[in-house]
């Protein structure tokens, strides 16, 4: 047999053991103080336990209560379905069962103050985060391909968004998720429902709507769970809440803000009307510009055109021609008057070396006298009695012997 110390395959503990071991397992954590919203109170008829259940909203989890009917009549609120309230216990297992519950000695409900002053604190905390930056808002889109809508189901949030949508855009596409937007229970199914908006690739934008209510009743949309949800999603947020001044957390984290769902249903879709005359001035536009264009441009082609050089291109051909003629003849003139001025210069240099010419000088009688080797004889001693001599006149040659002088 197991000595209750450990368990093993051969020395398994039986089931009576393992709960009475969870039992005073349980009974070691001692009174605990527990927040959380009443959900399936029940009064037995003459009976003196008040059962109930204490739920978390955030995480869709819940506990179930047990106390006196003094304990819960004590509480200065009446204890009702949705009342959030901060209950001091013990935690109490049943072996037979294998539950776990709470025994309750004492109620406290949470009051308006205490919910503000509490969304007012995580406010800070998550404004501290960087949650709310103004620099990480996304703009919608001009025109959504699909929108999402996050809504009570048959609302009146739901028809003024659709409503108002498509009047603008008849055509514009919506994906409607009807949730439970007050309660327990709001919290688990809207954050399901953005999630499954913002994994759908077709959806462009995501619109959460709600008319309006009480403090309480919009207590959902300050959830700290839900408003990181609707930071982390991909897709542009639209908060739409008609409520009071108080506005919920989801105001400040949402992407855009509008007052109401009327005001969601105006702002996520253009007018059709409006961008129809849009267009129409547009293309007036358009065509005066392209016909100013065009009659600046058949402007400029008439100026064009009304140039002589154009209008009368030969002009310019006969003026040029002009000018060809007048070079020619100017070109000819002066190679003439170059050729008649070298031809003077020619016929000058021409006398000037007849005149220096020694044929000129025999011309005139006189004669060159050479000795046989052909050395100009210039005095009577570059030559010996008896040496043949020649002597070049201006008609010939003669030959002559010297004699003795």
């Amino acid at each position: 047999m197991s000595d209750g110390t450990r368990s093993t395959p051969d020395e398994p503990w039986p089931v009576r053991l393992v709960s009475a071991k969870i039992g005073q397992w349980i009974g070691r954590l001692g009174d605990v103080w527990v927040e959380g919203q009443i959900t399936q109170l029940s009064r037995r008829p003459g009976g003196g336990v008040v059962f109930l259940t204490l739920r978390d909203a955030s995480v869709d989890m819940s506990l179930p209560v047990t106390c006196k009917v003094s304990v819960a009549d004590a509480c200065e609120t009446p204890l009702a379905e949705g009342v959030r309230v901060v209950v001091h216990a013990r935690p109490d297992f049943y072996p037979a069962r294998g539950t776990l519950s709470l025994r309750a000695d004492e109620f406290r409900a949470v009051g308006i103050g205490e919910l503000l002053a509490r969304i007012e604190r995580l406010k800070r905390a998550l404004a501290a985060e960087g949650l709310f930056a103004a620099e990480l808002k996304r703009r919608l889109p001009f025109l959504p391909n699909r929108v999402g809508l996050v809504t009570g189901r048959a609302s009146a949030a739901e028809r003024d968004v659709v409503t108002n949508a498509r009047a603008r855009w008849p055509a514009v596409e919506l994906r409607i998720e009807n949730v439970a937007v007050q309660g327990v229970s709001a919290v688990p199914q809207i954050i399901e429902a953005v999630e499954a908006l913002d994994a759908d690739p077709q959806v462009d934008v995501i619109v959460l709507a709600r008319g309006g209510g009480s403090v309480e009743d919009l207590l959902p949309f300050s959830d700290e769970a839900l408003i990181r949800t609707v930071f982390r999603c991909r897709t542009p947020v639209v908060s739409a809440i008609g409520h009071e001044p108080d506005s919920p957390l989801l105001d400040l984290v949402a992407d855009v803000r509008c007052s109401t769902p009327t005001d969601a249903g105006k702002r996520i879709v253009p007018d059709w009307s409006e961008e129809r005359d849009r267009i129409a001035v547009a293309r007036g536009r358009l065509d005066s510009a392209v016909n100013n264009r065009l009659d600046a441009e058949r402007s400029w082609l008439d100026a064009v055109r009304s140039r002589p050089a154009l209008a009368r291109p030969e002009v310019l051909l006969d003026q040029l021609a002009d000018q060809i003629r007048a070079l020619t003849d100017r070109a000819a003139r002066v190679l003439e008057h170059r050729t008649e001025s070298a031809r003077t210069d020619i016929e000058h240099l021409r006398a000037r070396v007849v005149s220096l010419s020694p044929a000129a000088t025999l011309e005139r009688g006189y004669a060159v006298v050479q000795r046989k080797d052909g050395h100009v004889v210039r005095q009577p001693s570059d030559v010996d009695s008896g040496d043949t001599v020649r002597l070049r006149l201006a008609d010939g040659e003669l030959t002559a012997t010297v004699e003795p002088g």
